[in-house]
């Protein structure tokens, strides 16, 4: 069956030809423009030799040139695979390779580590920029094709990658019908945008939640959303108030920012609503935002494997605040225990998903997706529970996942890195409470005798092994580090 994901932007831009579609400061695109550019890239990739089910990764933040590049990429028959900008050039020459990635589209910004991360496996580039050679804006140019690729509803549109406890990240392919459904399923059900809302797009758009739940639903609503490449409350403030933004969506960590944000006069803003994810947002937390700013928050729920939407509270439907809500239409949950039985409502368990969102797989590794989806259920590794009115609580974490700030951090790559130095004997990586970020990374490491290493010397060297949001803020120096009887290490102690 047909299904192509574009066919949100094509649909829009035969509506509204003529409205904005995004923003970025004082540039701004109409769907026509922004479709128009789309059928470019389209043509510059396949003058290029990509077509069906080649992958073009994007190393790209929220400006416009993602956007149009994402699309551009779907017309041709494309698979997207975005990724983290924050990569160090050892990361960005990981994901190209595992993806297979034929061809890298990289903000001038991050250009360095791309062209070495690129540069190693032969990769071509072009830059994400609105002028100049082997760029999006050239690419845009070319004679726009005639139609969108006739992709099936089960081919991968999107690549995305996330990591486990235990190897390397993995990436979780997303299919049109996937993220089509997903897309669906966010527009009229979860936040009933009509053609004049705007949304602030300050989530990263190569993030699920940013893509899905910002670019893509607004996109095939017909509305509007402005970019801010990166989070400051004093900038949000700014546009929310130029912008006249009226959905804002963010992590736990944005809305303590915008709460606590000192400024002598806030503006006066036109939110309608805003949506919270990533990670567990403190009820202290909303209840002082909704009650400072009149909004409602709406949590939810969703992996990047669940395209990534699983479960929300709804508007109109009844809310207990500290819960992520109820399970999209189409889609199922429960919570199992170790056996993958089923548990009574009000005890803890593994929260478990099946639905149109769940991935098609980990790409290259059926092992890791036979692991993860059992039984027809994808299981999560979050704990939670299942109240009795059918809404889920998360109460905890099965795996040893540190969420800083709305990202995913896995102590394993940290702790690979850290053993590379040659001062280190032993290392374990675990999340501590923070204010603000919700968890902050923590190495406890133990080093050689009259090593001389301190604790600088060894964060720099974290920092330039990984991305910014994963080396370890706090490291500690200690003599041993506990163990159990079979030699491994305890981080339950740690904590």
């Amino acid at each position: 069956m047909y299904a192509n994901l574009g066919s949100i932007l094509s649909g829009s831009a035969e509506l509204r030809p003529d409205h904005i579609a995004l923003r970025l400061g004082e540039r701004a695109l109409s769907y026509r423009e922004l479709e128009r550019a789309a059928r470019g890239v389209a043509t510059s990739l396949r003058q290029r030799g990509l077509g069906s089910g080649d992958r073009v990764a994007l190393l790209v933040p929220n400006v416009p040139e993602f956007t149009v590049a994402y699309f551009g990429i779907l017309y041709a028959g494309c698979t997207v695979v975005p990724l983290n900008v924050l990569l160090s050039a050892p990361e960005v020459a990981y994901h190209l390779e595992d993806s297979s990635a034929k061809l890298l589209i990289a903000h001038p910004l991050f250009e360095a580590p791309a062209r070495e991360g690129a540069g190693a496996l032969g990769v071509p580039i072009a830059l994400a920029a609105p002028e100049g050679p082997e760029s999006v804006g050239e690419m845009a140019r070319a004679e726009a094709i005639d139609a969108l690729h006739a992709s099936e509803a089960t081919d991968t549109a999107v690549i995305l990658y996330t990591s486990g406890t235990t190897g390397k990240p993995k990436g979780a392919e997303l299919t049109h019908s996937n993220l089509l459904l997903n897309c669906a399923v966010v527009v009229p059900k979860l936040m009933p945008a009509t053609q004049d809302d705007v949304a602030l797009a300050t989530l990263p758009l190569f993030h699920s939640f940013g893509q899905t739940c910002i670019q893509n639903a607004f996109i095939a609503a017909g509305a509007t959303f402005t970019l801010l490449p990166r989070f400051t409350p004093a900038e949000a403030f700014e546009v929310m108030a130029r912008d006249s933004v009226t959905v804002f969506a963010g992590v736990p960590t944005m809305y303590f920012a915008l709460l606590h944000h000192e400024a002598e006069n806030l503006p006066a803003l036109d939110l309608r609503f805003c949506m919270s994810g990533g990670a567990p947002l403190p009820v202290e937390v909303m209840r002082a935002f909704e009650s400072k700013f009149g909004v409602e928050i709406l949590e939810g729920y969703g992996l990047s494997e669940t395209s990534p939407v699983a479960c929300f509270n709804m508007p109109g439907r009844p809310r207990n605040v500290g819960s992520i809500g109820y399970p999209v239409y189409g889609v199922e949950m429960c919570i199992l225990d170790a056996e993958d039985q089923p548990v009574p409502d009000g005890e803890r368990g593994e929260i478990c998903i099946r639905g149109h969102n769940i991935m098609k797989g980990y790409l290259g590794r059926p092992d890791a997706t036979a692991e993860a989806v059992r039984g027809g259920w994808f299981h999560s590794g979050d704990v939670g529970i299942r109240d009795s009115d059918g809404s889920y609580r998360i109460v905890d974490r099965k795996k040893d996942m540190i969420l800083r700030g709305g990202f995913n951090v896995y102590p394993r790559e940290i702790e690979e890195v850290l053993y590379g130095h040659e001062a280190i004997l032993e290392a374990a990586v675990i999340g501590v409470a923070h204010e603000s970020h919700g968890e902050e990374v923590k190495a406890v490491v133990v080093t050689r005798p009259d090593s001389g290493l301190s604790a600088d010397e060894l964060r720099a060297w974290c920092k330039e092994r990984l991305a910014a949001y994963k080396y370890p803020r706090i490291i500690e120096f200690s003599d041993a580090l506990p163990k159990g009887p079979t030699g491994k290490i305890l981080k339950r102690e740690l904590k």
